[in-house]
């Protein structure tokens, strides 16, 4: 366990290079830290952030799909998701499912398409993928703007934990209420979507990737429910409450982006319409 002197001081590193949109070397360079110590430092950067008139609205869930998470790691794959904290400051809504995105900032961004849920109720302890479901309220569909301050994307799982979660920002969609009948087999559902992804630099818009709700832990809604597992292993963070939201992880990979691009999804499978975000 990280000694709160040393936590202290990777927080403030973090939070000093996110404001200044600099990259800076790996914690994990010079320093033995386990996943557990990159929450501690998330704890301290929560903190710090509240303080500084942020407020937490949610979690997202990172490296939750199993054909891509592998491929990060500089030393050893991540092969377990992570999740980390979302606010108030870096969570916005779409209009009519379109939007402009600023770069400034944003150091190295990649994009990533995401299911994100709002909690109606929260789950209890011993709840079931089935008993998370019915306590959705509703769902969208949500780009993730990811950032990454250490070089060349390359870092160990405690690292990405501690620097945010690698989370920049979140643009939803419409959100859409959900029946009681559709939570019913929402797992389900999830499970066989499928997303496609395209981009275009100007008038052309080019098929980029495809992706499906099963790489997502099997579907989003058993993302949420071992997100509220690992929460159980962590009483230094409160659980999974009533009005979170919760980005459950992106169903393709993440790709790098750069301003002058637009990128544009499409579902089947499930009633949801598809996001456009241009990027300046």
């Amino acid at each position: 366990m990280l000694m709160s002197t040393q936590a202290n001081r990777y927080a403030h590193q973090l939070l000093t290079a996110r404001a200044d949109a600099r990259q800076i070397p790996c914690l994990t360079r010079d320093a033995q830290l386990s996943v557990d110590d990159g929450y501690d430092i998330a704890r301290r950067i929560a903190d710090l952030r509240i303080a500084q008139g942020e407020t937490p609205v949610g979690r997202k869930i990172a490296f939750a799909n199993r054909k891509t998470s592998s491929n990060y790691g500089a030393r050893e794959p991540i092969n377990a998701p992570v999740w980390a904290y979302i606010y108030d400051a870096t969570v916005r809504y779409s209009d009519n499912n379109h939007g402009l995105q600023s770069l400034k900032g944003a150091v190295q961004p990649r994009i990533a398409p995401e299911i994100v849920f709002k909690l109606g109720s929260a789950p209890k302890a011993n709840a079931t993928v089935e008993d998370i479901a019915d306590c959705i309220e509703w769902m969208t569909h949500g780009f993730e703007l990811a950032v990454c301050p250490f070089p060349g994307w390359k870092f160990e799982a405690a690292d990405a934990v501690a620097a945010f979660g690698l989370h920049g920002s979140l643009i939803l969609g419409e959100p859409h209420m959900l029946s009681a009948g559709t939570r019913r087999h929402l797992g389900d559902i999830l499970t066989n979507v499928s997303v496609s992804l395209s981009y275009s630099d100007g008038e052309e818009t080019t098929l980029h990737s495809a992706g499906f709700g099963s790489n997502v832990l099997d579907s989003p809604v058993h993302a949420v429910w071992h997100l509220h597992q690992m929460l159980k292993t962590q009483p230094q963070f409160p659980s999974l409450a009533a009005g979170e939201l919760i980005a459950t992880g992106t169903l393709t990979d993440a790709y790098p982006i750069k301003a002058g691009q637009t990128w544009s999804t499409a579902f089947s499978g499930v009633a949801l319409p598809g996001l456009t975000l241009s990027f300046v």
